[in-house]
């Protein structure tokens, strides 16, 4: 399955996506209607795309202005074909990949700061405290995106907040921020 990088300097280039049920690729609509919302912020940002999939969220990071991409992936298939996306967009000297769960990845992670992260866990599987987790990662003006069922409410932590939550039929979309201190 392939999957089509919107806009940016790699827009309408496709990649390689997963024919597997094990991950789910956020829709073009719903990376589109994502990607409007974070505006220019992206520009020149460090970015980390949690459970990763194809890595379509992290490269359309890349093709619209970030300056350095951390995707994190644990399955063995998707692993394969986010590292063919690398190479076939020739953006290995911006882009790093972490094999490993997000969990496991959290444990042993230091000093990392993101000024973007996006969480699209499985929904089988929302992950919904190593995903909260994640917000410590967080710089003090970044934005956090998290991807969940649109049946459920948005997830919430201590030290984040929602500015934003949207909805597009099965899936939502939920938007934080640190909490002023």
């Amino acid at each position: 399955m392939n999957v089509r990088l919107i806009a940016g300097k790699f827009g309408g280039r496709s990649i390689e996506g997963s024919d597997s049920d094990r991950t789910h690729p956020m829709s073009e609509r719903i990376r589109n209607a994502l990607f409007n919302i974070i505006g220019q912020k992206v520009v020149d940002a460090r970015v980390l795309d949690a459970f990763a999939g194809s890595g379509s969220i992290g490269l359309e990071a890349l093709s619209r202005g970030a300056r350095q991409l951390t995707l994190i992936e644990r399955d063995r298939i998707a692993i394969k074909n986010i590292e063919k996306n690398i190479v076939d967009l020739g953006v290995a000297n911006s882009t790093t990949l972490i094999k490993t769960s997000v969990e496991n990845w959290l444990s042993t992670s230091e000093n990392e700061s993101y000024d973007i992260i996006v969480a699209d866990p499985p929904y089988y599987d929302p992950q919904l405290s190593t995903v909260m987790k994640l917000a410590g990662l967080l710089k003090s003006d970044g934005l956090m995106v998290i991807s969940y069922p649109g049946r459920r409410e948005a997830p919430t932590a201590n030290g984040i907040v929602v500015v934003d939550n949207r909805s597009y039929g099965t899936a939502a979309l939920a938007f934080y921020r640190k909490e002023d201190a």
